[in-house]
């Protein structure tokens, strides 16, 4: 879980709920637990922010940017092996596909 939150942080902060939709089927217990984690381990910093009611985001530190391109690097090695095993159906699919995937979203 920890690389999906990386991953959905990438693009900039986000919040809770956001996080929640984007790491679907994910519990907030579980989503919560890992984004302490993160944060302990200085992966993630937790931002307050006072509004009514206070909304509260998360985003990547200096540290959880530089896991940025490992993770790249796992979703095109990813890529490689789904061209080799033939789970696109055309190299222009394939290639639209690993843009698709690495755009933040």
């Amino acid at each position: 879980m920890g690389p999906n939150i990386i991953w959905c942080l990438r693009a900039g902060p986000r919040r809770f709920s956001e996080l929640r939709a984007d790491i679907p089927p994910v519990s907030a217990k579980v989503l919560s637990a890992r984004l302490k984690e993160l944060e302990e381990r200085d992966v993630i910093v937790r931002h307050v922010r006072p509004t009514s009611p206070p909304s509260v985001e998360y985003e990547l530190t200096e540290i959880g940017q530089e896991l940025v391109p490992a993770l790249e690097g796992i979703v095109r090695v990813g890529h490689k092996l789904k061209i080799r095993s033939g789970y696109y159906p055309s190299e222009a699919e394939a290639d639209a596909n690993l843009v698709r995937a690495l755009e933040p979203s």
